[in-house]
């Protein structure tokens, strides 16, 4: 009941605790009502200042200066009703006034104007520096876009008041005129304060970096504004008073060719559009929003589903003609008051830009609303291959590629697949003389269709196609590469393709090899390879063509023969690789393998198929295949732990691959070398070959060399070498195309590394922006228990660091149901994240949960005992306690320490991995301190004594907690016993020990505290 003016002030003070937001709006609006019903203006100037604070932190500004003007009158006269407080804020609330009527095109600018003209008379009349005014009138020109240079020169010349904006708002100010003026370079360094952390406030530094975005991509700062939107975005995310800010991480999402990830924003803003108090800052999130929804039009998106306004459905053309309409006028209503084209000049100007980047900028974040991107130009670096519009040199040029291994025949042969396709296929009697039959062209297609399916896990599809070219080589008395194509399709069956159930609709897709189980492959190969010699003899290498199709070939045709052969030994060595691999991992078992022969060595049959190839290849002159025996004897080496042997075979191959002129074949080879130096730990030269290996492949237009994996490796091995901005831009990358290639589990892993590498490299707030995307519900399908629970942890830990108790506890709680069920020897672990909550929900000061954490993780602690957490949690308790209730929670917090000591005698007297000794001197440490609040300081000293004696028992590792435990006792004893003396003195020695200990900062520190009591 709001029957007295306490009951009405105690109420306003809860409402000053809540967050912003509509609510509190509403609520301050009623104890306006209520405080009007009282003869005591002091309780309507602390009501009406509240709901001016609600209106300005919530959009609203439309209505806040009739609040102000009201506060004026109380002002006038009823002076005394202020308190000191309040005073200052009718002054500095002159200047909220101000931005807010600029904010309504309904407003004339004379009376705006008029309005800053009262501001300075009221502060000259009350003896107020001008400094503030002339920010208004600079604000006032910057929007309207007259007179900007010399209220610009006014503003920033002046000497800065009690009254001017904080430091960090002034630099934001300071920082965006640059903006304007086109100097993105000086503007970044006039925000290096703020972007930095130096200066901050509550709005600080989120405002700028919305804003600091676009010329961070202008100045290739991409590092930072990934950053900066990762961060800054969190803080201002479905806030009404941010509106403007969102609009700006909208249009920075276009502009870097983050299109899905804007919609996503403006899926989570939804609530914005309906949000009409701050018409300026409004149109800023239209027209972000509008550079969004051109951006997806303009690229074939029209019909994508989109977040609009609530109550229907939209695509992103529809809502892109919903927010024209509104925000276009709206512009024309600012230029009509202010008589200029200034805010319609920004708004086309903001429109009118492209993306700028060539590439998407990879943030690192899961984006659930999937939007194809766009084709973009190719890199620099980039050799795409040309595709000849003759269908002879079409032909001719895939044939040629294919024989040398390149990976750009890849698109050759698509097209000639689109040729055949189209209805103006190519009449095949024209070009039968210089190209072949028909048929040579559709078993060639097929073998390249194989080709792809393999590489997308459809093996079994993969095999039927190798089947149909097998048939087709054989009508066309082509046995050499009807072998090959044999050969391929029994080793690529050895294993089964993860999306191979993809191909069969009610029955099991056909693979040109039956359901033959190992052993059956093994002699299916074995019986290749007796045809293969048979064949040797029959038809050599360079004996003459046994049909038309193989005289197409002409000069090439023994090469034809010698790769194909090569071919044949390939996939014999393969087979035998692969069954090798699978019988040596963990979990392979006799169920598994039901057809192994225990007979069979498995490891001498790979080395006779790998050696035969590497020699067959050196004898013919074809190092390429001796580099890929290189590779597969290489990666059996590593898995055996011979790392030496593994490095040695992938040296030579890459030397392999040099004398055959063959560069594009380098990718697999530097990658594999790649991780052996990781294993050896030599992460710098790792470095260099996946750079390579990544160069290689794009340069070459190698669309099957895997990327992500690349990147994902590239990212932990730059971290290893201490490179963290390198490692984030990697690990981005490597989530980004882990996405685009439907991998969510290996993006969500690649996203904890992420954020892994963000919180050692000091970007915790990164950090956690990276794991609230990684560990979304739909998100983590096929990723490890044991990992998403470590990266929750991580994730409610960074929270607290942030200061988001309460997110934070909210997490270690989901958590701790998690881990409840995980088996006995595991169960520590619950009382770890027990005892994190009920700290976090402590901090939060919600105090009766906190309770019921509490004794979670006392119950967890007597079932799996986790000393130092739990001990942890008591004395954080004790703190957290005496600074809720003061003085008041004495015994409270004493007896939470009671329960720590009880916590230590508990334990065995052999008792090991724990540092008894640290534990028993902070809750001692923590005693005194709960003492020396109470001014219980005879009782404290003795506490603080004995804190000191138990980290001594530390020895080296326990000097800083002593130095700690010294620095109080000398505080109770020269503050609160007045032996200013005797603390002294102990902080002599004390400070002198910590020299020699190498200590030098917590000497300064003591010696500081000594320098105190001495001037005394």
């Amino acid at each position: 009941m709001l029957d007295t003016p306490e009951a009405v002030v105690e109420a306003l003070r809860e409402n000053h605790e809540r967050p912003h937001g509509l609510p509190r709006t509403v609520i301050a609006e009623e104890l306006v009502e209520a405080a009007e019903a009282f003869e005591q203006p002091d309780v309507l100037v602390t009501a009406l200042l509240e709901l001016m604070t609600a209106y300005e932190f919530t959009g609203e500004q439309r209505k806040s200066p009739v609040a102000f003007a009201r506060i004026l009158k109380l002002w006038d006269t009823a002076p005394d009703s202020f308190s000191p407080y309040e005073a200052h804020q009718v002054f500095w609330r002159f200047k909220w006034v101000t931005t807010s009527l600029l904010q309504v095109p309904d407003i004339p600018l004379t009376a705006i104007g008029g309005w800053i003209d009262q501001m300075r008379a009221r502060y000259e009349a009350a003896g107020h520096g001008v400094q503030p005014v002339a920010a208004m009138r600079y604000h006032l020109a910057h929007h309207t876009g007259t007179g900007v240079a010399d209220a610009y020169d006014l503003w920033a010349t002046r000497p800065r008041t009690d009254l001017s904006d904080c430091e960090a708002c002034e630099t934001r100010h300071l920082a965006w005129h640059r903006v304007a003026e086109g100097d993105d370079a000086a503007a970044l360094d006039a925000w290096r304060p703020v972007l930095t952390g130096e200066q901050g406030c509550s709005e600080e530094p989120q405002m700028s970096q919305a804003r600091a975005l676009l010329p961070l991509l202008r100045t290739g700062r991409t590092d930072e504004a990934r950053s900066h939107h990762l961060t800054g975005y969190r803080k201002v995310r479905g806030n009404t008073g941010m509106q403007d800010e969102v609009g700006l991480h909208l249009e920075f999402c276009a502009l870097s060719r983050n299109e899905g990830r804007g919609l996503e924003i403006l899926a989570e803003n939804r609530s914005l559009f309906e949000a009409t108090g701050a018409p300026l800052d409004r149109l800023g999130f239209l027209t972000g929003a509008e550079v969004l929804l051109a951006r997806l039009a303009g690229t074939g998106h029209e019909d994508t589903a989109v977040a609009g306004p609530p109550g229907r459905s939209w695509t992103a053309a529809e809502l892109l003609a919903h927010v024209r309409a509104e925000a276009g006028p709206l512009a024309a209503a600012f230029d009509a008051r202010n008589g200029t084209s200034a805010v319609g000049d920004r708004r086309r100007a903001r429109l009118a830009r492209g993306p700028l980047l060539d590439e998407p900028l990879s943030l690192g974040l899961r984006t659930a609303v999937a939007v194809a991107r766009p084709v973009t130009p190719a890199p620099a670096s980039a050799a795409r291959t040309e595709v000849p519009e003759d269908f002879t040199a079409l032909v001719r040029e895939a044939r040629r590629m294919g024989r040398d291994g390149h990976p750009g025949d890849s698109r050759l042969w698509d097209r000639i697949g689109e040729r055949l396709a189209e209805t103006t296929a190519p009449d095949f009697e024209a070009y039968a003389d210089e190209l072949g039959p028909e048929e040579l062209l559709r078993a060639e297609l097929a073998e390249h269709r194989a080709q792809k399916l393999w590489l997308d896990d459809r093996h079994k599809a993969s095999a039927a196609e190798l089947a149909a070219a097998v048939e087709g080589y054989e009508r066309l008395r082509m046995p050499w590469h009807a072998l090959s194509a044999r050969a391929r399709a029994l080793a690529w069956t050895t294993r089964p393709g993860a999306r191979d159930g993809e191909d069969e609709e009610g029955g099991e897709a056909g693979s040109g090899t039956g359901d033959l189980d190992r052993a059956e492959v093994r002699a299916a190969l074995d019986a290749v390879m007796g045809e293969t010699e048979k064949l040797l003899a029959e038809v050599p290498f360079d004996g003459a063509p046994l049909g038309d199709a193989e005289a197409v070939f002409a000069a090439d045709l023994r090469t034809e023969r010698i790769l194909a052969y090569l071919s044949v030994r390939y996939a014999d060595t393969f087979a035998a690789y692969q069954e090798l691999v699978e019988a040596a991992e963990p979990d392979a078992d006799a169920d598994a393998a039901p057809d192994a022969d225990p007979g069979l060595d498995l490891a001498g049959r790979f080395q006779e198929r790998a050696g035969t190839l590497l020699t067959e290849a050196e004898r013919l002159g074809f190092p390429h295949q001796s580099a890929n025996a290189r590779q597969f004897r290489a990666d059996v080496m590593g898995r055996g732990g011979d790392l030496a042997g593994a490095e040695r075979e992938l040296r030579a191959a890459l030397q392999d691959l040099e004398t055959a002129g063959r560069p594009w074949r380098r990718p697999r080879p530097r990658a594999l070398l790649a991780q052996v130096l990781l294993a050896r730990d030599e992460p710098q030269e790792a470095v260099d070959l996946l750079h390579g290996a990544i160069a290689d492949a794009v340069a070459h237009d190698d669309a099957s060399f895997a990327l992500a994996p690349t990147y994902l490796l590239l990212g932990q091995a730059s971290a290893h070498l201490g490179d963290f901005s390198g490692a984030v831009r990697h690990l981005s990358e490597a989530a980004a195309r882990f996405d685009q290639a439907g991998d969510p589990g290996e993006a969500t892993q690649a996203r904890l590394r992420l954020a892994d590498v963000l919180s050692r490299s000091g970007q915790p707030a990164d950090a956690v922006a990276v794991l609230e995307s990684a560990l979304a519900d739909d998100a983590t399908a096929g990723v490890d228990e044991r990992m998403l629970a470590q990266a929750r942890l991580t994730f409610a830990r960074g929270l607290r660091d942030l200061e988001e108790h309460l997110p934070a506890a909210r997490e270690f709680l989901a958590l701790a149901d998690t881990v409840a069920g995980w088996p006995q020897e595991d169960r520590a672990v619950l009382t770890l994240v027990a005892s994190e909550a009920a700290t976090a929900l402590a901090t939060a000061d919600h105090w009766e949960a906190a309770d019921t954490a509490y004794e979670r993780a006392v119950a967890a602690h007597a079932e799996a005992p986790n000393p130092p957490m739990i001990a942890l949690m008591m004395r954080e308790f004790a703190r957290l306690t005496m600074r809720a209730r003061g003085a008041e929670g004495t015994d409270a917090a004493l007896a939470h320490l009671d329960r720590a000591d009880a916590v230590l005698a508990a334990l065995p007297a052999d008792e090991d991995g724990f540092a008894v000794w640290y534990e028993r001197g902070e809750i001692h440490y923590r005693r005194a301190r709960v003492l020396a609040e109470a001014d219980r300081y005879e009782e404290a000293l003795p506490q603080a004594e004995a804190a000191v004696a138990a980290h001594e028992e530390g020895g080296p590792q326990g000097e800083l907690a002593r130095a700690e435990a010294v620095r109080v006792a000398a505080l109770i004893e020269g503050n609160g016993l007045d032996r200013t003396n005797e603390a002294i003195a102990r902080l002599t020695t004390a400070a002198a020990r910590c020299r020699k200990a190498e200590l030098p900062e917590a000497a300064q520190v003591l010696d500081a505290l000594r320098q105190e009591l001495l001037s005394r």
